[in-house]
């Protein structure tokens, strides 16, 4: 049996939800793939099929029908394009634990001495201009098509119902995935 949509597609900025929402769509029997596939970022892998003339995630699309935590604030309109009638969702968080979150991933990629990558640098104007320029364009973009587009607050409680209801799945017995988040105190 074919599924109603090809393909999901998690476009929410890193430090808001994409490692939850990752195994979440896992326990619903989507097979997802997070950050990177063996040891190579997907942004890495983009950027490269986009050179190449390829889809954006060409290599991995017929072994994964979820996507998460590849900078999808980037791509949202051309993976649109490319993947017609796939869903996506927007994990998103409060503006100032979502800044929090992103400063303290921050210093811990500056403590790191075999940390490489260009997320060195604390800009907390810039993220939250950021947060609210990406946030506004995908749901203009996404207007009216309530469908093929969710946005989800899981450290907010947005879990199984909200989630299940938007991919037409019966909600799992198992606690709705929280991972990454801070200790309450």
């Amino acid at each position: 049996m074919r599924p109603e949509y090809p393909y999901v597609f998690n476009i929410g900025l890193n430090r808001a939800g994409t490692t939850s929402l990752t195994e979440a769509l896992g326990i619903l029997g989507i097979d997802t793939i997070h950050h990177k596939h063996n040891g190579i970022r997907l942004y890495a892998l983009m950027q490269q099929n986009i050179r190449l003339g390829c889809r954006l995630f060409y290599g991995l699309d017929h072994l994964y029908r979820g996507f998460s935590d590849f900078a999808g604030q980037y791509f949202f309109k051309l993976i649109d394009q490319q993947y017609p009638g796939s869903k996506f969702i927007l994990t998103t968080r409060n503006l100032d634990t979502w800044l929090d979150s992103r400063e303290r991933k921050v210093r811990k990629n500056i403590a790191n001495p075999n940390y490489r990558y260009y997320f060195r640098s604390i800009d907390r104007q810039g993220w939250a201009d950021e947060y609210h320029a990406f946030h506004f364009a995908a749901k203009q973009y996404f207007a009216h098509r309530d469908k093929d587009f969710l946005i989800i607050d899981i450290p907010n409680g947005d879990g199984w119902e909200k989630l299940c209801s938007f991919l037409d799945k019966p909600i799992p017995t198992v606690l709705f995935p929280n991972r990454n988040a801070l200790p309450v105190l």
